[in-house]
């Protein structure tokens, strides 16, 4: 049988784990979380703060007393300021929010990030202001082969004590992997996907999903329900339209993370559509709580990016105009109530191209012994 080529990727310098050096930019509550695992898993890891003066306090301190109180950073983990740049890192994790990610992105090369170093996005949320995927603008500047997503349940504070369900994407299949050892070394399940991009969604219907159903959860739970189930639907036939896998919205990035993020007491995302839902402006909701919330940037993003793909998605935009101080409480609610999705329907008409192909890969693999590709 002739031998199977694979497509040509960028190479990327992946040592052994004991010499990889990680930058992780951003020492809010998951960036730090962050950056303990990946130092528990042998990376020879960094934290950089935003301020001269933050990472002062967090070096003096060893804990992120703002953020993440109660976890001890690890001795080896080193703490500095983003001025020190990326210089001979392997990989660089941005754990900076979705607004303001455009302008770290262009400033990569600048910070002397090295030529074949990994970038991995950590941000649920949209980049303004076209509301693309973290990874699609990292690809466009980098190449698709070092560009990573890390998705999942991973409460921050959990994380670190008990554990978490990560997932670990790219279109590198050794990137994902690569990654995916350093959480499960850390001690933390991580899944490997090729669908950064639908993990990326995935996580961004979680968040919008969150403050709606906490913007209905006093009108009932039904509502609350109804409110994450649509936008969840909306959210998964867009990316399907974006060429993601919808399937990536089912699992550990999509409806594990909802799970966890309704649950969560100290959730931001379902607090905020609390307060939402108590009439709150939106400008004063980010100081009651005491942090950002990435879903009060992403669902305007998110229904704009829906909107322009043509795709009906009456609940995710009322939930814009919510935010907006456009549609009242009364009214979003009876929206929710009242919206009947757009109905499942079986699949029907050509395969997808290259369906053929795959089969008979897949074939030819299981008559000659050897594991089918994926």
């Amino acid at each position: 049988m002739a031998e199977r080529h694979r497509p040509h990727r960028p190479s990327l310098y992946l040592p052994t784990p004991g010499g990889r050096r990680a930058i992780v930019l951003g020492a809010g509550s998951f960036g730090t979380a962050v950056a303990v695992l990946l130092a528990r898993g042998g990376l020879r890891t960094t934290l950089q703060a935003r301020t001269a003066e933050q990472a002062r306090r967090l070096a003096e301190d060893r804990e992120n007393v703002a953020y993440l109180p109660g976890v001890e950073l690890p001795r080896e983990l080193r703490i500095e300021d983003v001025s020190a740049g990326l210089v001979r890192a392997d990989f660089v994790f941005l754990g900076v929010p979705s607004r303001g990610l455009d302008e770290v992105i262009a400033e990569l090369g600048n910070d002397g990030l090295p030529g074949r170093a990994a970038v991995v996005s950590l941000a649920k949320g949209l980049v303004p202001p076209d509301g693309r995927a973290p990874s699609v603008l990292l690809a466009a500047q980098l190449g698709e082969g070092r560009v990573a997503v890390v998705g999942g349940p991973a409460h921050a504070r959990e994380m670190v004590h008990e554990g978490a369900g990560l997932v670990a994407a790219s279109t590198n299949d050794e990137l994902a992997a690569a990654i995916a050892d350093v959480f499960l070394r850390a001690g933390v399940v991580c899944e490997e996907s090729n669908d950064p991009v639908g993990v990326e969604l995935a996580g961004a219907a979680k968040n919008a999903a969150a403050l709606a159903a906490g913007a209905t959860e006093a009108q009932g739970l039904n509502a609350a329900g109804a409110a994450a189930g649509h936008i969840f639907a909306e959210v998964w036939r867009y990316a399907a339209a974006q060429g993601a896998r919808p399937e990536s919205l089912i699992g550990l990035a999509g409806t594990g993370d909802l799970v966890a993020t309704a649950l969560a007491p100290l959730s931001r995302n379902r607090r905020a559509g609390e307060l939402l839902g108590e009439g709150v402006p939106t400008a004063e909701i980010p100081d009651r709580i005491g942090q950002a919330v990435e879903s009060l940037d992403l669902v305007p993003l998110l229904a704009r990016a829906l909107e322009e793909a043509e795709i009906d998605s009456p609940v995710t935009t009322g939930l814009a105009r919510l935010i907006s101080g456009d549609l009242p409480l009364d009214e979003w609610v009876a929206l929710v109530r009242t919206t009947v999705p757009i109905p499942a329907r079986r699949r029907v008409g050509r395969p997808r191209p290259g369906v053929w192909r795959r089969i008979r890969t897949r074939v030819r693999s299981w008559f000659s012994g050897a594991p089918p590709a994926p």
